[in-house]
């Protein structure tokens, strides 16, 4: 599935992932490919893209944001403090504060 990561100052992250953990209002949940359309608000926490390589991932001053997993290297976070999800077609775009 595609994932992107928007801010309102630049785009933080943009890339196929295996799946994504989210902070959501009423508790933290877990997509995976082919995840049913969904639309939902996000609460402060940290969000957790799964990657299957991050070879062909930039992880420049741009996306300071985006951080490692300090425990699994198919792991990346970034923390929020608020946002949307939408999840249409097999893309999920993250609006966050």
């Amino acid at each position: 599935m595609h994932l992107e990561v928007v801010s309102p100052e630049a785009i933080l992250f943009s890339s196929e992932v295996d799946s994504i953990a989210v902070p959501g209002t009423n508790g933290e949940f877990q997509m995976l490919n082919n995840h049913a359309p969904i639309v939902s608000t996000l609460k402060e926490g940290t969000v957790k893209i799964h990657v299957h390589t991050q070879e062909h991932l930039e992880l420049d001053d741009l996306h300071g944001k985006i951080v490692k997993h300090v425990d699994d290297d198919k792991v990346l976070t970034v923390a929020i403090q608020s946002g949307t999800l939408e999840f249409k077609d097999n893309k999920a775009i993250i609006l966050v504060d």
